[in-house]
């Protein structure tokens, strides 16, 4: 669908209120009579609760209860253990997360107790109060050493191994036997933090019978959160109504319900009052699931001619303590993409999800989709090295071509559309390939470490396949859009109005959205893995398509004309053969108060199941250069050559690029979760965790579109949000690799930290 609005390089309509401070984030939300809960942590990555003693806060003004894992019903004890469909041959230890650790505690900052007080402040100050007889255990906190022969985070897990999967395609061992050359390498991908500006946060309000409950949550979408607590709390759905008001990020953190919600929840149920929990920011490092954290153990075979013929891929998850709904989602999703690109005839994935005593892992921007194009992408740079040949040329000479798709990969994964040639070319032409390569010759004659990188990479998007929308005429022929896609940053007011206005023929302007609240769109799945215009876009076409069904139904009943001879003009209903006709405003108020049968309600309602995941792709380049005597990494320039499908709005489309390289390249230097052998958080603020700001962010970023059109859906789209997360670490990984290689200094993993880089060049000997 293309027209006047779709395609237009619209400014955001939502930004207003929020640089203005007039939005209304959790934390702003008023309640009367409200009362605070707070958490009281374990300090331990491992320990047997061997008692908790509330009588020193209790004895504190204000503090109205202390709660442990006993006193919740049994139903409130633990999380869902999985909230996806997994595999029939996936195999899953059951060891759901504990709202409130019970008999012991598995990692740092795992909630204890928690405390009701009429103020945030009294809460907090008394969970120093709460006296904890905890015994230290044995803990493990690094992937590898949790699968040797380390202490079992779980006794009922004695090898550590929460869960296991495997898949094949094609002659694997043949293809390996018959190889001419076999590149094999280990990787790690550290643990990162999602560190969104807003911490995580609820406030439960019971009504006074307590059969009814609304929860305001800092989500990503009210959906999941409803469909959740309803099933633990034994309720039909109608009984809860979950609202999301603006939310100061996520980056995949905030999806699903949090321990600390269900405890809120609880003590609004038992207390009669309002409760709030606002997360502080230390709380949210140690206890806010984490993402990535993720070895890989990897093999291509080729021929001597550089032709991929087998790829062999373990990948060892850190999941951490337990297992959250959508923890293991992040590691099927590397193995489905672990051929990234490429046409490669056969391949064998497996995947060992490790626990570890730490906090678990869960989905953050890409959520798996950066750790399979890491893998490929750096074999592919060791397999040119290894038979000395160019890069860009191993890579010509196995990319799937464009008259390939649609695309089946010997795995299983059908690629939908897409020109993968083309945004290589396309790259190297905006980057200036052979001029950017003649520039690092030249220095290195005079000693410098520079470096060329390129990486290619797909993106699926659409998971979770179906989604709702409504669209409503309202009052003064504006048009009210209900979409189930919930809006935390993305512009969906902005992106859908442009989609309603092409099929309304009026202008944006005359549309409202609204999203986030689950009694005004009770049916929904939400915002997650760059599904909202390519899923939810096409859910609000088929709602517009309905209400614009039901409108000419009502203009031929106003102009005494058949539908067939009507037709759409200008957002009005005008007869083929000319006339006035009716407006948007006059149908509206033709049809208010009737209660006639025989003319529908000026309402659209649309569900859309997208048939196969959609997937967009990438191609960077990225130039860096790197001091020896610090082991700073400069990355001078990135250039971004995305194919998202039709894109409705380049200038929103253009920021969600810049923002997740920016991401990207935070991820490549800087973040790191970091944590001791043991598993205590050495990462516990922004004192130690690295997110970088403007200033450290010099590089000059060129981005462009080279679209091809999704079959799959009727807009066709595909998801773009996270393609800089995705591809930006490979490429700078294979810049730094490349600025490394005329010393022989060896893999570095990101990031690329100026201590790492430094200890590589032998910095560490000179100390």
């Amino acid at each position: 669908m293309t027209g006047t609005w779709v395609g237009r390089p619209e400014r955001r309509r939502e930004d207003q209120p929020l640089i203005t401070g007039h939005g209304a984030y959790l934390d702003d939300l008023p309640a009367a009579g409200c009362a605070f809960v707070a958490f009281v942590r374990s300090p331990l990555p491992h320990c047997r609760i061997r008692g908790v003693d509330p009588a020193r806060a209790l004895a504190v003004p204000g503090v109205q209860a202390v709660v442990t894992a006993a006193d919740l019903p049994q139903s409130l004890r633990h999380l869902p253990l999985s909230t996806i469909p997994l595999p029939p041959d996936f195999v899953l230890a059951p060891v759901p997360m504990p709202v409130l650790a019970w008999e012991e505690a598995r990692f740092q900052g795992e909630p204890v107790a928690a405390v009701l007080a009429d103020s945030r402040a009294v809460a907090e100050d008394a969970c120093d109060l709460v006296g904890l007889d905890l015994e230290a255990l044995p803990a493990v906190g690094g992937i590898r050493a949790a699968l040797s022969g380390g202490p079992a985070v779980h006794s009922t897990v004695p090898d550590n191994v929460l869960f296991r999967w495997k898949r094949s395609g094609g002659a694997v061992d043949d293809a390996f036997s018959a190889a001419e050359v076999v590149v094999s390498a280990s990787f790690a991908i550290p643990r990162l933090q999602a560190a969104p500006m807003e911490p995580r946060g609820c406030l439960a309000v019971a009504s006074e019978d307590a059969t009814r409950l609304t929860l305001w949550c800092s989500s990503q979408d009210p959906h999941r959160p409803r469909v959740q607590l309803a099933q633990l709390l034994g309720w039909e759905q109608e009984r809860v109504q979950v609202v999301v008001p603006d939310v100061g990020g996520a980056f995949g953190s905030k999806g699903g319900l949090a321990p600390e919600h269900l405890v809120a929840v609880f003590l609004a149920l038992r207390s009669g009052r309002p409760v709030k929990w606002v997360e502080t920011r230390s709380e949210n490092f140690l206890a806010a699931y984490q993402g990535r954290g993720m070895d890989a153990d990897a093999q291509l075979c080729l021929g001597g001619d550089g032709s991929f013929r087998g790829l062999r891929l373990q990948l060892l998850a850190d999941a951490g303590a337990y297992h959250l709904g959508h923890t293991s989602v992040v590691s099927l999703t590397a193995t489905s993409l672990a051929t990234g690109a490429y046409r490669i005839p056969a391949a064998e994935v497996s995947v060992v999800g490790v626990a570890t005593n730490k906090v678990p892992t869960g989905p953050y921007r890409g959520a798996g989709r950066p750790e399979a194009a890491y893998f490929i992408e750096r074999l592919v740079d060791l397999a040119a090295a290894r038979l000395h040949l160019d890069p860009v040329e191993i890579r010509r000479r196995n990319l799937v071509a464009a008259s390939d798709f649609p695309y089946r990969t010997v795995l299983g994964t059908e690629y939908d559309s897409g020109d993968y040639p083309g945004l290589l070319d396309r790259a190297l032409e905006l980057s200036s390939w052979g001029a950017a390569i003649q520039l690092r010759d030249r220095e290195r004659s005079q000693g410098r470490l520079r470096g060329v990188g390129l990486a290619l990479a797909v993106e699926s998007s659409g998971n979770s396949a179906w989604e709702t929308a409504a669209a409503v005429l309202g009052e003064g022929g504006r048009i009210v859009l209900l979409p189930g896609s919930s809006d935390h940053g993305q512009g969906h007011a902005t992106t859908f109005a442009q989609i309603a206005a092409d099929a309304m023929g009026v202008e944006p302007s005359r549309i409202e959205v609204r999203s986030g609240d689950s009694r005004e769109v009770p049916l929904g799945v939400g915002t997650f893995g760059s599904r909202s215009v390519t899923v939810g876009g096409s859910a609000v076409l088929l709602a517009l398509e309905e209400l614009r069904r039901r409108c000419l139904i009502w203009a031929a009943h106003l102009l005494d004309v058949p539908e067939e001879r009507l037709e759409w003009k200008g957002g009005r209903v005008v007869p083929s053969t000319g006339g006035e006709g009716v407006g948007l405003e006059e149908l509206e108020a033709a049809a208010r108060g009737h209660t006639s049968d025989d003319l529908p309600e000026l309402r659209g309602d649309g569900r859309f199941t997208l048939p196969g995941l959609a997937f967009g792709s990438s191609a960077c380049v990225a130039t860096v250069q790197l001091d020896p005597e610090t082991g700073w990494v400069e990355v001078d320039r990135l250039v971004a050559v995305d194919d998202a499908g039709i894109v409705v709005n380049p200038l929103l489309a253009e920021g969600q690029v810049i923002g997740s390289t920016v991401q990207g390249l935070a991820a490549a230097l800087f973040e790191e979760v970091l944590h001791d052998p043991e598993g205590q958080a050495l990462t516990e603020s922004f004192l130690s965790y690295a997110v970088p700001t403007l200033p450290d962010i010099r590089t000059e970023i060129v981005t462009e579109f080279r679209p091809t059109r999704s079959p799959l859906s009727p807009l066709g789209t595909k998801g773009v949000a996270e393609s800089g997360c995705i591809a930006i670490p490979a490429a700078v990984a294979n810049a730094v690799a490349d600025a490394l290689s005329p010393i022989g200094a060896g893999l570095v993993d990101p990031p690329f930290t100026p201590e790492k880089v430094w200890r590589h060049l032998g910095g560490a000997s000179d100390e």
